[in-house]
């Protein structure tokens, strides 16, 4: 099992939410990806990313409240993250079921 406590930057923490919230339904389009690496401008994007595709649905989430509460999130930067999520959720041009159930699940476990 890989580390529930990730010690992720802030911005470590974006990407791996980000790339989440892209595999809602299953598929990371390229405009996904695309949204994703221009809004962290990150060389982190790889590492993240090969980390996220390691990692089963429990152990994401764990993740990410792990990381979540250790840079201590105000609401302002949750709604930020979440604002964020949703673009990426609507960046193909759909924002179907899973997406606004995952969204719900994680409006709830970040607040």
């Amino acid at each position: 099992m890989s580390n529930i406590n990730p010690g992720w930057t802030q911005e470590e923490l974006k990407i791996y939410l980000l790339l989440y919230s892209a595999n809602a339904d299953l598929l990371e389009s390229e405009e996904e990806l695309d949204l994703i690496r221009a809004k962290t401008g990150t060389s982190d994007f790889e590492k993240i990313h090969t980390e996220f595709k390691g990692d089963n649905d429990f152990q994401s989430i764990k993740k990410i409240q792990s990381a979540t509460r250790a840079h201590g999130y105000t609401k302002k930067d949750i709604a930020g993250l979440l604002s964020e999520m949703k673009e990426v959720f609507l960046s193909d041009g759909k924002y179907d079921l899973l997406e606004q159930n995952l969204f719900r699940m994680l409006k709830h476990i970040l607040n």
